[in-house]
C-alpha cells in the first residue's frame, strides 16, 4: 500500500463503517472528511480531534499541536488543551527530546491552551519519532459550525496559499540539499511559512462573519481538502484551480522535486463555505489575512476543477505528495 493516509474509499468501507455509535452524547462520530468528532457533555458540545506527526524532523512537536488545533477551529471551537504521546527509536537521545517538549511548548504558548496528559515511550516499533496529538475544545450549540448545512451557491473561500506547510518542512529537513539549487532568500521564506501555520484566528474572525462550514488542509493539500469538504458536505463543488494562490518559495521548491503544490500537505490554510464571501474576506484582510474565493457549492453531486479552461472531474485524494520526496 501507498506510504500515508488510507485512501478514503478504503477508509470508509474497512475502517469507518466498522465503528457503532451506541452513545447518546456522541453527535458527530468518524467520517470521510470530518476533522472532529463531537460530544455533548450537560450544555455545552465537546470537540476533540487526533492527529499524527509522521513526516517532518525539524519543528514536529510545533507543527503537531497547531495541527491538532486547527481541526478545532473548524466547529467553531475554543481549545482548551491537547495530548501528546510521543514514540522515540531507542537511538533517540535526551537533547532530541527537549526540542520535541520546547517546541510543544513553544505552540502551546502562542495558542494559550494547556498540556492535559499524554504519554512518552522508547520503542523499536518505529524507526523515527512519531507523535499523536489529542486536541479538545468546547463550543455552545448554537455556535457549532457543521459543514453539513451548506447550501447551493455558497461561495468556497480559503486563506493564505497552497502547500506553505509542505513547503517549510522541505525547507527545513532538505535545506542542505535544496541551497544548491534555490537561494537562501527563498528558502528562508519558506520556512517562515511555519509561523502561518495556525488558522485558530481565521476560523475565529469566519464564526463572528456566519460561515455553514469549514475544512483545514492537510495531508492531501488543497485538492484533497476539497474533495473532503465536498463528502462531509454532500453536496457538489466546482473548483477555480487558477484562482488558487501559490507563493513563489513553494512553486521553486515544488518544480524542484517534480511534485504539485496542490496536492502538498497545507496545514495553515482553511477552507469556508458561505453566503457572506465578499465580508468575510474584507473581515480577514482587516486582520492581515490573506482570503480568495476559489469556488462554490453546486446542485449538481459531482467534484469539478476547471484549470486552463477545462472543467474535469476532482479525483479522489491520493498519497500526498510530500511522502513523495521522502520514499525517494
Amino acid at each position: 500500500m501507498e506510504v500515508g493516509k488510507l485512501p478514503n474509499p478504503i477508509l470508509d468501507e474497512y475502517i469507518i463503517s466498522e465503528f457503532k455509535q451506541s452513545r447518546k452524547e456522541v453527535l458527530i462520530g468518524p467520517k470521510v472528511g470530518a476533522d472532529c468528532g463531537i460530544m455533548s457533555l450537560d450544555g455545552d458540545l465537546c470537540v476533540i480531534s487526533t492527529d499524527p506527526i509522521t513526516a517532518a524532523a525539524d519543528n514536529a512537536g510545533y507543527i503537531g499541536v497547531h495541527i491538532a488545533c486547527n481541526d478545532i477551529a473548524t466547529t467553531g471551537a475554543e481549545c482548551i488543551g491537547v495530548t501528546v504521546t510521543i514514540l522515540l527509536p531507542p537511538s533517540s537521545n535526551l537533547d532530541e527530546i527537549k526540542e520535541i517538549v520546547k517546541d510543544i511548548n513553544r505552540a502551546t504558548t502562542e495558542l494559550d491552551i494547556d498540556v492535559v496528559g499524554g504519554h512518552t515511550e522508547i520503542t523499536d516499533s518505529v524507526v523515527q519519532t512519531v507523535l499523536s496529538i489529542t486536541a479538545i475544545g468546547r463550543v455552545s450549540k448554537k455556535r457549532l459550525i457543521d459543514s453539513s448545512q451548506a447550501r447551493t451557491g455558497d461561495s468556497i473561500v480559503m486563506t493564505k496559499k497552497a502547500g506553505m506547510e509542505g513547503t517549510a518542512i522541505l525547507a527545513y529537513d532538505r535545506y542542505e540539499s535544496l541551497k544548491a539549487h534555490i537561494s537562501e532568500d527563498v528558502l528562508n521564506e519558506a520556512r517562515s511559512f511555519l509561523d502561518h501555520i495556525s488558522v485558530v484566528k481565521e476560523g475565529r474572525i469566519a464564526a463572528d462573519v456566519g460561515v455553514n462550514g469549514m475544512h483545514d488542509v492537510t495531508e492531501g493539500g488543497i485538492l484533497g481538502a476539497l474533495w473532503e469538504l465536498s463528502e462531509i458536505m454532500g453536496k457538489g463543488i466546482e473548483i477555480h484551480t487558477d484562482d488558487i494562490p501559490i507563493a513563489f518559495a513553494t512553486r521553486k521548491i515544488c518544480n524542484f522535486y517534480d511534485i504539485d503544490p496542490l496536492k502538498l500537505i497545507s496545514s495553515g490554510t482553511m477552507l469556508m463555505v458561505t453566503s457572506n464571501a465578499q465580508e468575510l474576506v474584507e473581515a480577514l484582510d482587516k486582520e492581515d489575512i490573506e482570503a480568495s474565493i476559489i469556488g462554490e457549492v453546486i446542485e449538481e453531486n459531482q467534484k469539478y476543477i476547471i484549470r486552463d479552461g477545462e472543467r474535469r472531474i476532482l479525483e479522489t485524494p491520493g498519497a500526498d505528495h510530500l511522502m513523495k520526496v521522502y520514499v525517494n
